[in-house]
């Protein structure tokens, strides 16, 4: 079942894209997981504008961590590579999904280790309506880090329009527990079914990003569930928060690109 999407750069940067600190010393913030093959002592410059959170979002803006120190101390195509997929993160923010996808194949092109932890693909793929395309991609990414949580659910999402829910919930990734409440909830109802409303009233006091969270995915499960309206009023709910408005979390960017490719307003 293929989904509608028209996505143009017409996402203002005020509201997606935030400028780096010229005081950092890397454009980057890791990707991190528990148990995570690789270590890079870059510093962070996570800064979102409210009280730090426990729970952070995976989906921050390291662009891929494999090939990241040769495209820091050496290597004109992996440093090249890693520029490719900043650009395409950009373009994503903007809502130039297309865009977004050239420049995180010709970042592969580039540097071919990049295919496996390239997470903002599978993204952009799953905009353009390539679901094959993107499923592989996801399960590319979990078979590096087999504790990612959203690349499973992005899996799923992709094989539920590919072959409908029972047959992607067959082949359901399963992965390691996710450190924070909201995911593991998510995961689950993703997993073995679920009420998205109870998801996100079991959230609606907790922490913004947690409110977030569950608003996207209880919209994103709706719209694995051919539900549009109850997907669309979620996913409005989501780019409408407080977190959803203000947060640098390239999540929270895809929350606005999604309504875009749908048509979807709050007007």
């Amino acid at each position: 079942m293929a989904l509608t999407h028209n996505c143009k750069s017409t996402i203002s940067m005020s509201s997606v894209f935030h400028q780096f600190p010229p005081t950092s010393s890397s454009p980057f913030t890791i990707k991190t997981h528990k148990n995570s093959r690789f270590f890079v002592p870059i510093p962070s410059i996570i800064h979102h504008h409210q009280t730090p959170i426990p729970t952070l979002s995976r989906r921050l803006f390291l662009p891929s961590v494999s090939g990241l120190w040769d495209a820091l101390t050496g290597g004109n195509s992996a440093r090249e590579a890693v520029i490719a997929i900043r650009r395409g993160m950009l373009l994503f923010r903007q809502g130039d999904v297309s865009g977004s996808l050239a420049e995180f194949d010709k970042a592969i092109e580039l540097d071919p280790r990049q295919k496996a932890y390239l997470w903002q693909r599978g993204l952009s793929l799953y905009y353009l309506d390539r679901f094959e395309e993107g499923a592989e991609q996801f399960r590319l990414d979990v078979a590096q880090n087999p504790n990612d949580t959203e690349e499973s659910i992005w899996c799923f999402l992709c094989e539920a329009q590919l072959y409908g829910v029972d047959e992607a919930r067959r082949q359901y990734l399963e992965v390691g527990r996710d450190p924070r409440p909201v995911m593991r909830e998510a995961y689950n109802m993703f997993k073995d079914g679920g009420d998205p409303e109870k998801l996100v009233a079991a959230f609606s006091s907790g922490q913004e990003n947690e409110y977030f969270y569950a608003s996207l995915y209880a919209g994103l499960y709706y719209e694995s569930q051919n539900k549009p309206n109850a997907a669309k009023l979620n996913l409005l709910a989501a780019c409408q928060s407080p977190y959803g408005q203000r947060s640098d979390d390239y999540m929270a960017s895809l929350a606005k690109v999604h309504c875009l490719c749908r048509n979807w307003s709050s007007g």
